[in-house]
């Protein structure tokens, strides 16, 4: 796993991360709270993901690699540990748990398909992408 992210960390990037995210969907800043689920409370769009990104890169001066949340979170399990035919496995669903310790444990279900996991993404998930980005220079 990469080196931990604190709440000063977060707090550090959250305000630029909110402003880019109001401004891709189009909110009013004061709504995009650090627990704000992408998603669900803030009605983004998977386009919306794609946009919310590509601002987050060019206000932080980051690349942010596609699929990186998956690969971090796999770390060093296996592929077909970490999930078979596109679902998660309990030990996959476990360590994405653990990774993404800011979704409260109620959102990740079992027999997850790879493909919900961007509709667990906070404001928070947002800022720790862009703290790993930015420590691992990926300008």
């Amino acid at each position: 796993m990469p080196a931990s992210i604190s709440k000063d960390d977060i707090q550090t990037v959250y305000p630029r991360v909110a402003k880019a995210i109001a401004e891709a969907l189009a909110r009013d800043p004061a709504e995009v709270r650090v627990t704000s689920r992408l998603f669900a409370d803030l009605e983004a769009e998977s386009i919306d993901l794609l946009d919310i990104v590509f601002r987050l890169e060019r206000e932080f001066n980051i690349q942010i690699p596609r699929g990186r949340i998956i690969e971090d979170a796999r770390g060093d399990l296996p592929e077909d540990e970490f999930e078979r035919n596109g679902v998660l496995t309990a030990p996959g669903l476990a360590r994405l748990r653990e990774y993404m310790s800011e979704v409260p444990a109620e959102n990740f279900r079992a027999q997850m398909n790879l493909a919900d996991v961007p509709a667990l993404f906070t404001v928070e998930t947002m800022c720790k992408i862009v703290i790993r980005a930015m420590r691992d220079g990926s300008a």
